[in-house]
């Protein structure tokens, strides 16, 4: 699908607050967006550690400095 926004002159706020409509937009219609298949893996695995004890949780701060440390 070709966009006919411009999307290339838009300001990074207007690309943020875009992106915030079509978040609002998907959200209303859940069920019509598609998990894909790994999802469902992901969260049997951590369910399975969880009930088996061996999950390890971390609290936000935490887990946000794993993401930022992840993709540097």
């Amino acid at each position: 699908m070709q966009s006919a926004l411009p999307i290339d002159k838009m300001t990074v706020s207007d690309k943020l607050q875009l992106m915030e409509l079509l978040w609002d937009d998907l959200c209303r219609t859940p069920e019509q967006v598609p998990s894909p298949g790994w999802h469902e893996k992901i969260l049997q695995e951590r369910a399975k550690r969880t009930t088996e004890g061996t999950a390890k949780f971390s609290n936000w701060s935490e887990a946000k400095e794993n993401i930022r440390n992840s993709v540097k």
